[in-house]
Order: C-alpha cells, then structure tokens, then sequence
C-alpha cells in the first residue's frame, strides 16, 4: 500500500497575513510554486493540492520544484513521500474551462518524463486528480477511461497508415491509469456519495480509494448545521460500504478556519478531528498556515499527521434529510435577505490568490427566485463583516427533538456557536434578533469581541451610506482579528 497523506495543503484564498514569499497582495502561479515546496519542506504538509479549477495552474509545476528544490525532493520523493495532487475543472459545469481538463491530463506523462530523466526510476510525481462537483460514476468514469484510452492509449497508434506507432515516436506515456478522487459538494451527492463510489469501482481491482468530502459550498448552499449532518452521513456511509466492499476508503474533508467552514485551525486541531474522525486527510487551507506562528502550524501539522482515524457515530438518515428540508427553508430566507448586503460588501473583501471566476455550485435557486452570490470564503467573510456570523443563520428553526438529535451527531455545536458569536454584532439592522433567544435557550455562553463589533459598525454605516469610512481598511482590521477572511 502506497502512503496516503494526512494532512492536504490546498489554495484556499482565506489569509488575512501574506506569506513571506509573495511578491503583492495576490500569490500568483511562481508564488504557488514557491509555496508548494515551503509548505512541504517547512511545515510538514505531505500533500499540495494543485488548483486548475477557476485558476491557470502551472503545467510545469514538477519540472520547476524538481529541478530548483533538488536537494530537498532526493531525499522527500514527489509521488512517494509526498504528493501534488490536481483538482482539474468539472466539463459538466466549467463550460468555458472545460478543455482545461484534457490539457491537465495530457500534462501528467510529460511531469512523469521529468521526474525519470532526473531520477532514472519510474515513481510517478502525479498519479491522482480530484473531481469538483462529482455528480455521478460515469463523470468520474470519463475522466479515468480519457486518460486511459486518449491520454496514453494513443500510444499504439500509428501516426498515420503504414506508419510508427506514437509511442515509437515520442517514447511510452506513463503512468498508465490514474486515481480519481470524487469531490462531493451538494446535498444530494454527499449523502450519495457510497453508491456513487461503489458503481465507480464496479469492475476496477483498486484495493483502495480516496474520497473528498466538501464543507464550505454546502455550509453555503444550506447552512451550517445541514452541511455537518450532510458530511456526517456521507462519512458513515462511506465506513459501512468500505466494511461491505473490502475495499479500503480514505475519507478527506474540506475543511476551513471559520466555524462556517470547518473551524479548522493550529488551536483545534483535536476537536476538529473528533468531530470526524473517520477521515484520514484534513486540508490545509491558507489562514491556517498564514494567520498563526510558523511554530503553532509545524505543531498542528504534526497533530493532524498522528491522529489515528476510528470509526464514525452511526447517523439517522430520516432524520438527517427531515432536517435538510426544514432548516433550508428557513436559512434560504435568511439569505434572499441579505443578498443584496452580501453582494456589496462582497465587493471590498480582500483577493489574495489571481484566479479567475468560474461556474461552481454557488447561488440559490428555489422555484420562483434565483439570487447570485460570492464563492464561500466572500460570502462568509461579507457576513462577519456586518457581525452576521452566518453560524446562527436558520437556528429559529429548530425544535426541541432536532436539538437533541443535532447535539447528539454535531459534537462541536454548541463550541462551534461560541466561537462564530464573539465576531458577531447584534446590534446592526442586519442581526436577526429571534436567533438571540435559541442561543439563550441553548445557553451558548459568548463573550463579543468589542473592536470587532466597533469595526461591523462602521462598515454597516458605511454600506448604508450614513458614514463614509475606508470600508476596505475596516474589512482587513476585521479579518485580522478573527485570523481569517472568510
């Protein structure tokens, strides 16, 4: 069995702090490689996602790390100790991009090609992409059977009748399959996520596979508390298939610094971890690794790469899906509400990655309203900014039972609403004032942090137009405080 990583370091725009490497306010793509290598060499991550989706990627990000950081990857092998692992555009979804796919594919023989010329052994450097957006075997299916048939199935034709075969030509295309990690980012599809997998590996002799469980989108898409149950279903779904199958699963979830987004940080590394502790891979986001000491994250990073994964808390699906669509309702109000604020101040959070706008599952559509909005880190870091943790959105929703029973699979609830209400401002036009007495009721015992509060103050005068203040500066201040964007 090959290593898995533990512990994925991925794009993720959500610092507030700039890395010491970055030549502006944005990383761009020489950045990124520089960041690959320092987040290898220098705190311990084992996995560096590579992001083509809604960004240009660099095709030649192994030639550069492998022949600029020769000394370190002699000794920390690319494709053995530690992994690049591509998320590619979506063709169902990322119409514009959805070439972008097969250029992706086609790079991996040639990054193979280097790797050997400097190394003169056949261990692949890349071997594995991620899906966003999976919606279905056979889309994981085409990407897997593209690179077998196309990619290096070209290899036995002639280039033209009578003619040598390609691979005569320009030598073997290798590695000969790849790995598709599926990304599940919707409601449906988490909770589907076994059977996908299992059609997936229907006649493959893989004895194991990786699956990416997403929790932004779907903390967006449908609120807080119906993405954890989402991701808690999907992962107890997961164990019983891998137990059914005996095919080994290797769960990785999503996870980001703001409660909304996975309350991931070098301070909760533990409890996170509790939360879902059948998964084997936690991403790294930016804040995580920019926001905090340089020594609390090689710290942290060590923690997640000790964790020994147990089995998941067995989850109620009725009850899981009657929650789902109760709670949405209620949460998408909220939110047809405070689109257009969103949308303003959307416009004034910091971008600290160049990458471009792409069709992902971001906007609402109900039957008689469509409302767009920001990709998660701006949608969340919109709503902290007019001290609107999007945490508490939906909870005037929930009855006694739900309470229980959320309590009972969601562990860090009740933490993870204290740590989202020292940020908020209840106070402003915008706080809905009904969720105060469900966190009594509940009693979430928060402190709010004042300079926080005094900042969504003048950024709410401001978007209101009672006061003219430098609402970017305001934002920043805000974001430095909570240690991430969004």
């Amino acid at each position: 069995m090959r290593k898995i990583p533990r512990c994925m370091s991925t794009q993720h725009p959500d610092n507030v702090s700039l890395p010491f490497f970055s030549k502006g306010k944005e990383l761009d793509g020489e950045d990124e490689v520089l960041e690959a290598f320092y987040v290898f060499s220098h705190l311990g991550c084992d996995e560096q996602m590579w992001d083509y989706e809604g960004k240009e990627g660099d095709d030649y990000v192994v030639k550069k790390l492998l022949s600029k950081y020769n000394y370190f990857f002699k000794e920390n092998r690319l494709g053995k100790d530690v992994f690049l692992t591509l998320r590619v555009p979506n063709p169902e979804f990322e119409t514009i991009e959805r070439k972008i796919l097969l250029e992706t594919l086609e790079s991996i023989p040639r990054s193979f090609d280097t790797a050997r010329t400097i190394y003169k052994d056949d261990i692949a450097p890349i071997f594995e992409v991620i899906l966003p957006m999976t919606t279905s075997s056979k889309a994981l299916e085409r990407v897997y059977r593209y690179y077998t048939d196309f990619v290096v199935g070209k290899e036995n034709k002639p280039i033209f009748d009578s003619d040598i075969l390609v691979k005569d030509w320009v030598s073997e295309f290798y590695p000969k399959k790849i790995n598709v990690i599926p990304l599940f980012e919707d409601f449906t599809h988490l909770i589907n996520a076994d059977s996908i997998t299992e059609e997936f590996l229907k006649g493959k002799s893989d004895d194991y596979i990786r699956v990416f469980l997403a929790r932004s989108d779907p903390a967006m898409n449908y609120g807080l508390i119906a993405a954890i149950l989402a991701v808690k279903l999907a992962l107890f779904k997961l164990w019983k298939l891998g137990n059914k199958i005996g095919v080994q699963i290797f769960p990785i979830v999503g996870v980001g610094p703001s409660p909304f987004r996975g309350n991931f940080t070098p301070k909760n590394v533990l409890r996170t971890a509790n939360e879902y502790r059948s998964v084997y891979t936690y991403t790294v986001q930016s804040a995580f690794k920019y926001d905090y000491p340089v020594s609390d994250v090689r710290f942290a990073i060590e923690q997640i790469k000790s964790i020994v994964p147990a089995y998941p808390k067995e989850t109620d699906e009725k009850f899981v899906v009657d929650f789902f669509n109760n709670y949405t309702k209620v949460y998408f109000s909220h939110i047809e509400n405070l689109a257009p604020v969103i949308n303003k101040v959307a416009n004034h959070i910091p971008s600290r990655r160049k990458r471009k706008l792409h069709i992902g599952l971001f906007g609402y559509s109900r039957e008689n309203a469509s409302i767009k909005l920001p990709r998660a880190i701006t949608f969340t870091g919109s709503l902290y900014s007019i001290g609107v943790p999007p945490e508490i959105l939906g909870l005037e929703s929930l009855s006694d039972n739900e309470i229980e029973n959320i309590k009972r699979y969601y562990e860090n609830f009740e933490v993870d609403l204290k740590d989202s209400m020292q940020f908020s401002n209840p106070d402003t036009p915008f706080f809905p004032k009904n969720v105060l007495r469900v966190l009594e009721k509940l009693g979430i015992d928060y402190e709010i942090n004042e300079e926080h509060k005094e900042l969504t103050k003048a950024i709410v005068s401001t978007i209101l137009d009672l006061k003219n203040y430098n609402i970017d500066e305001l934002i920043l201040r805000a974001s430095q405080i909570r240690k991430f964007i969004g």
